[in-house]
């Protein structure tokens, strides 16, 4: 077996400490640790495509995986990957907002709940 056969495809989805952090915290209190957070981008929502951020614990044909370190991996199915590259997951915990934010230089525009872009 050559070092090139055990290569990985990654892909340029970044994760903060903050975001990283959560994630574990959350895995830890469910008990699992098989389970990678999944980002995906779907047709829908107002502007035309919306982002789909869960927790899954399947690794699908075509999918790129980036691993974080201490059990934190993020995997993207390959069609979502060119529409995601350079994106960064966030978490924020602030009494105006709460919850995981997505940066994503991909994106011309965005509806004014920001729930969706194009």
């Amino acid at each position: 077996m050559t070092d090139s056969a055990v290569e990985t495809d990654t892909h340029g989805v970044a994760l903060t400490e903050a975001a990283s952090n959560k994630v574990r915290s959350l895995m830890s209190q469910e008990g699992r640790d098989d389970l990678r957070l999944r980002l995906a981008v779907q047709p829908g929502g107002c502007s035309g495509l919306i982002y789909q951020l869960y927790f899954d614990e399947r690794f699908l044909d075509g999918d790129v995986s980036r691993d974080f370190g201490d059990g934190v991996e993020v995997v993207v199915d390959k069609m979502s990957v060119p529409y995601l590259d350079g994106a960064s997951i966030d978490f924020e915990d602030t009494i105006e907002k709460q919850g995981f934010t997505i940066d994503n230089p991909n994106a011309e525009g965005s509806c004014a709940c920001g729930d969706s872009f194009h």
